[in-house]
């Protein structure tokens, strides 16, 4: 039930008894709650004039019994049909992927390392399912893959609203398909995803060497290709580079478009920091920018958290914006990412979910060949990353002795270098520690 449904029955029941049932009846009869929020509660009547007489006459009676319910003062609104209308419409544009809305075509600042793959996401956002299906773009972390998945999103959205636009992660894809076979709602996560107009999902590549995954995944795509809905992908690495990822896979995400993104250049970089500048009601001086732009040439990420640092500077300490600033904000991206080593819970965690065990378990004794293997790459992890002595890595896997680590890492450091498939499953589980971190 709606939870303001279950309010409503509760103020209903507080309201009666202070008025007759003739009463109640003439105007409550056919009012319905629509919405709970924080501070509002929102009605509907049916007619005006019931609307009318219930704001007139009763509205203390209801803000009353609601702050009966939740000791707290709430406005209290009541909706007529046409109202009605026009708030639902509103909602529905609001709850379009909330804290996305920035990322439109209008903020992605177009350069020679992205051209291709913005005009590419245009292209499938003016015309979805008529060409360049599916799209693949694909490039390092920070450089405005995502930005252009909303951006898709947003403009079908905006264009189409009838149209159900489906957003997925690739490894919540995978926990998604997970639950649902273990509580038997497989039928329930098929219709979700292939009942979808405009599919899209970011991070593709963690998909790849989940067998249950790519099968749903392979029916999910032909599904949707079929009916011509459109399909885009994301990733940080081309379908071929892919080594987990079945070939029956690997050819459908060829079949549309490649779009690769590369490392915004200077100009590039330039534009990123005016514009970003601009929206934050801040002025550069070039000279400035120039000194971000030469500096900071990773990702746009970096770019946008210089420029946030920045700011900072100006409103919480009152800094003027000078070259010192600029340098200092520079220096502290750099060290912020240097600085921040991931702990062993969370590098635990993270091979845990992708191997999909319970950290306990990983801990443990048990030496099944999945365990034992992720149990390895959490040591190898941990090493590498933090440089954690071979004494407290055992520590952290029930007090396990010295020599065992060591094997562990020598048995991980093998795999890296003579197995592909197992060195892009640590690079992707790598990459997921990192993410927690941006």
């Amino acid at each position: 039930m709606n939870p303001a449904t279950e309010v409503w029955e509760k103020v209903a029941a507080l309201m009666q008894a202070d008025m007759t049932t003739t009463t109640w009846n003439t105007w409550f009869d056919d009012a319905t709650a629509v919405s709970l929020e924080e501070t509002r509660f929102i009605l509907y009547s049916p007619t005006r004039l019931k609307r009318d007489i219930i704001v007139a006459r009763y509205l203390p009676l209801i803000q009353n019994a609601l702050h009966e319910l939740f000791s707290a003062e709430f406005e209290v609104v009541v909706l007529t049909e046409d109202e009605l209308s026009g708030f639902e419409e509103n909602t529905k544009q609001n709850n379009f992927l909330p804290g996305t809305e920035e990322y439109t075509f209008e903020r992605f600042v177009v350069g020679s390392s992205n051209k291709f793959a913005h005009a590419a996401a245009r292209a499938v956002a003016d015309h979805p399912g008529m060409s360049y299906n599916p799209l693949f773009i694909y490039g390092e972390s920070g450089l405005g893959k995502t930005h252009l998945l909303y951006a898709i999103a947003h403009k079908i959205h905006e264009e189409h609203p009838s149209y159900k636009v489906v957003y997925i992660k690739g490894d919540t894809f995978t926990n998604e398909l997970i639950h649902a076979i273990r509580e038997g709602r497989n039928q329930e996560f098929r219709e979700k995803y292939r009942g979808a107009d405009v599919f899209l999902m970011d991070d593709v590549q963690f998909i790849a060497g989940r067998d249950s995954t790519q099968e749903e995944m392979f029916h999910t795509f032909n599904t949707l290709y079929e009916l011509k809905k459109q399909i885009v992908f994301t990733s940080d690495r081309p379908p071929k580079e892919m080594l987990r990822l079945e070939d029956r896979l690997k050819t459908r995400f060829e079949w549309g478009l490649l779009a690769d993104i590369q490392r915004p250049d200077y100009e590039t970089r330039m534009a990123i920091i005016k514009n970003k500048a601009i929206r934050m009601g801040m002025e550069l001086p070039d000279f400035l920018i120039q000194l971000i732009a030469e500096n900071i040439t990773a990702n746009v990420r970096q770019i946008e958290g210089t420029v946030n640092k920045i700011m900072a500077y100006q409103d919480l300490i009152g800094d003027t914006v000078d070259k010192n600033t600029v340098i200092r904000a520079v220096k502290d991206i750099f060290k912020e990412k240097s600085d921040i080593l991931p702990t062993a819970d969370v590098i635990i965690e993270e091979v845990c979910k992708f191997y999909n065990i319970e950290p306990a378990t990983l801990r443990g004794q048990g030496r099944s060949k999945d365990i034992s293997l992720a149990r390895q790459i959490a040591m190898y992890l941990i090493r590498q990353m933090v440089g954690t002595s071979l004494k407290d890595i055992g520590k952290e896997f029930d007090n396990r002795d010295h020599s065992t680590v060591l094997n562990s890492l020598s048995r991980i450091e093998a795999l890296v270098k003579n197995d592909p498939e197992k060195a892009e499953i640590i690079k992707d589980i790598t990459t997921n520690i990192n993410n927690r971190y941006e």
